[in-house]
Formats: structure tokens, C-alpha cells, sequence
């Protein structure tokens, strides 16, 4: 069939018949040829000179043929004639088709908007451990910590509580800053390595928050993951695809440490924090730039590896292992060398692309992980240090919602004021990096 359609639409004779095992005539359609009669003695032989029985029975059969064939061109005629007509239409139909697509893709491009902040929000456990509390269970205390991290408490999540729950707070808190209904929610996005469920927690989290029209999913990418979660989100903005989300980075790797390891132990809490985003001109788009990037030869230095249990026997002579991790490890003189290598080039690439100094930015916004990267990165750019928004003291290393919690912090307490420039960059496990430009 799909053959003969093909030949339909080529407008010959002989494409339409050949599908159907038949063999067009070469001459122009008003001299079809009769097949030569069986029995001629000589195919080319006139009829003139042939025998009379042998007229009287070719003659019948010639006027037969001659009027099948006659019969054959009207009928090929009409056909032709239908094709064409059923050709026209198919055009028709496939212009239209084309103006609807083109009219929708319009309507994409009309919609395609940039994004603004419109409310931030952040939650941390009520439990705090403070470094003195640590040196009662491993060898340890305050001022080799504080001198080392600038880390002096960090907020565990305690038996009975989880992150979903910590996360749905920190996004209930950024829906009341932006004024937004959860119903008026289209995407939710959780950045997160440590998740109640293997599946995702984000669904979770927006059915708590009532976003029942929201699309759910989790993203994860480590410390990095709040800056991938927001390029993430704001590719759907300039598609036109949505027009509100809420974008969250929170973790509890208090889960995944060994409480035994003091060089990994003192640095982590648990955390969350959260901004609503809303459609703005592009014009007024607040995300001026972003850098993202990833180098797995680094992944060794940080990570949280799978650790299958024993074997179990499935039949057939094979088997299956059980799934289970291992507790956080960390080369700390790599990742802290990484750090100080890749922030700079990162901050530098961004500021040269996009024609801004360093005495343009607001605020130095980095992945709470040590102050002494902070420090080295504002000298750098020659950022004052009192331009570092840091909460390190407070609450350690919380991974993906480092910076969300630092930025909502910074935004309720009047520091960051709106048109603000904020100079961003998250870095960590993968190995991976994001940075980015926003407005605030």
C-alpha cells in the first residue's frame, strides 16, 4: 500500500500501475497496443494478408482488445483525474498543517520569557551540634575545627524527621515571600544527593505543598546541584514551557557520614533552602549568565560509593546483590585544591563574557564548604570581604542547599536588596561545578 501511494503521488501512468504488478505502455495514451495474437505465423504479419478463417476469428478478438483498451484509457482518465483531485487536497491539507505548526511554535517563541526571584525560603533542623558536643565522642575541639573550616555548629536531622520535611518548609516559607499559590506552581525541582526515597523526594515534597499542578522531579549534582537546579528551571522559561516553579536544594548527609571520622564528620549538616520562581521579559530575565561543568577523573577525591551486600542466589545459577553504600569519604587536600583552582576560573570566564568588573558585584555567593575558599576568591576579584555572604559558622557544609540557605538568609535580613548583583558558584562531588550571574 504504501508503495502504491508513492506512486500515486508521481503523477505518472506507470508509477500508479508498476505497485500493482502491471506494465504501462511506452506510447502516449491514445495508442495503447493490443498483444499479438497466438498462432500468427509471423508477428509483424498485416492483417491484409492473412487467411479469411483466420480474420474472422482475429477480428472479434481485435475489437475486443481495441475496446478494452478504449475502456482502459477512460477508466485511467477518471483515475488520474481522482489522483489529482485527492493530490490537491493532500496539499491543502499539509498547508494547513504547516500554518498550525507554525502558528503554535509563534505562540512558544511569544511565550518564552526570562525569570526573576519573586521569594526565598530556608529550614535547617532544630538540633544543633555544636564542636564542643563532637569532642565528646571522637578527639577533637572547637579551635582545631573553627581554625581549619570556620565551621563551629551544623543542624542533624533527628530519628523520626527526613528531608522531605525540612524541604517543604523551606519551599512553604519562599511561596509566602513570593505571594504564590502552591496550586499556581507548574515545576518543582529538587536539587539533592540524599533523598528519602532511592526514587526522588520531590514528588513528595510538592504533594505536601499542595503544588498539585506542578510536574516533580529531582536533580542530582552534589554540592553544585542549586546552580544546575536553576539553569535547569530557567530552560523551561525561555521555552515557554512554564511560567512559575519552585527550586529547591536541600541534603542531609549527616546520614551518610562516619560519625567515628573526625576529618569528614565536623564539616556536614543538614539543611534546605528554596526560591519561587516567576515569568519575567526577557528583557528583565535576573539570570544574566551561567557556566556549568563536570570532570569525573575527580570523582575518587568525594563521593558516597555503592557497597553491595552478599550475595543472594535468584535460581538458574545466578545472583543479586543487595544494595547499600558506603559512608561518605573525602580526599580533602584534593577537593580543597580543586576548589581554589576551578572558583576563580569560573568567576573570571563569567564576568569577562558578560563585560562585568569585580567591583560590579553586590555579593560573593559560594558553596559554603570552607572559608578560606571564600577569602581566597573575593582577594582575587579584590571583593571586600564584607561583600561574602557566609553562614558557615552556623551550619557547616549542607551540600545543595548551602547556597539557597545562605542567599534566603542574606535576602530577610536586608543584606541582599533587589536588583542586587549576586556572583555564584557551587562546586563539589562529580567532580562538578556551576556558577552563575543573577539579579536578585
Amino acid at each position: 500500500m504504501a508503495a502504491t501511494a508513492a506512486g500515486c503521488f508521481t503523477g505518472k501512468t506507470g508509477a500508479f500501475l508498476a505497485p500493482m504488478g502491471l506494465k504501462a505502455s511506452s506510447s502516449p495514451p491514445h495508442r495503447h497496443i493490443a498483444p499479438a495474437a497466438p498462432h500468427l505465423p509471423h508477428a509483424n504479419a498485416s492483417i491484409g494478408t492473412l487467411k479469411p478463417s483466420w480474420r474472422s476469428q482475429l477480428l472479434p478478438a481485435l475489437a475486443i482488445g481495441v475496446a478494452g483498451a478504449a475502456h482502459g484509457y477512460a477508466c485511467s482518465r477518471k483515475v488520474k483525474k481522482g489522483l489529482n483531485s485527492g493530490l490537491q487536497k493532500f496539499k491543502g491539507n499539509v498547508t494547513s498543517l504547516q500554518a498550525a505548526v507554525a502558528g503554535s511554535a509563534a505562540q512558544r517563541v511569544t511565550a518564552a520569557a526570562g525569570i526573576k526571584i519573586a521569594g526565598t525560603g530556608s529550614c535547617a533542623p532544630e538540633a544543633t551540634v555544636t564542636n564542643d558536643h563532637l569532642a565528646e565522642v571522637i578527639d577533637t575541639n572547637d579551635e582545631w575545627i573553627t581554625q581549619r573550616t570556620g565551621i563551629r555548629r551544623r543542624h542533624v536531622l533527628q530519628p523520626g524527621e527526613d528531608l522531605g520535611q525540612i524541604c517543604t518548609k523551606a519551599a512553604q516559607k519562599a511561596l509566602d515571600s513570593a505571594g504564590l499559590a502552591a496550586e499556581e506552581v507548574e515545576l518543582v525541582i529538587l536539587a539533592t544527593s540524599s533523598p528519602d526515597d532511592i526514587f526522588g523526594t520531590a514528588t513528595t515534597v510538592a504533594v505536601e505543598l499542595g503544588a498539585t499542578n506542578a510536574v516533580a522531579f529531582d536533580l542530582t549534582a552534589a554540592c553544585s546541584g542549586f546552580v544546575f537546579a536553576m539553569v535547569t528551571a530557567a530552560q523551561y522559561f525561555r521555552s515557554g514551557t512554564v511560567s512559575s516553579a519552585v527550586v529547591i536544594g536541600a541534603d542531609c548527609l549527616s546520614r551518610w557520614v562516619d560519625w567515628t571520622d573526625r576529618s569528614t564528620c565536623v564539616l556536614f549538616g543538614d539543611g534546605a533552602g528554596a526560591v519561587v520562581l516567576k515569568a519575567t521579559d526577557a528583557d528583565d530575565d535576573c539570570l544574566l549568565g551561567f557556566e556549568l561543568g563536570s570532570d569525573g577523573n575527580g570523582r575518587c577525591h568525594l563521593g558516597v560509593t555503592a557497597n553491595p551486600g552478599p550475595e543472594v542466589s535468584v535460581g538458574g545459577g545466578y545472583h543479586a546483590t543487595p544494595g547499600a553504600f558506603k559512608p561518605l569519604h573525602m580526599n580533602g587536600a584534593e577537593v580543597y585544591r580543586f576548589a581554589i583552582r576551578r572558583v576563580p576560573k569560573v568567576l573570571k570566564s563569567m564576568l569577562m563574557r558578560h563585560e562585568i568588573d569585580g567591583d560590579d558585584i553586590d555579593w560573593l555567593l559560594l558553596h559554603q564548604a570552607n572559608r578560606r575558599i571564600m577569602d581566597s576568591a573575593a582577594k582575587r576579584f579584590k571583593i571586600p570581604k564584607e561583600k561574602i555572604i557566609c553562614n558557615l559558622e552556623e551550619y557547616g557544609n549542607t551540600s545543595a542547599a548551602s547556597i539557597p540557605l545562605a542567599l534566603d538568609e542574606a535576602v530577610r535580613d536586608g543584606r541582599v536588596k533587589p536588583g542586587n548583583l549576586v556572583a555564584c558558584v557551587g562546586f563539589g562531588a562529580g567532580l562538578s561545578w556551576g556558577g552563575m550571574l543573577f539579579r536578585a
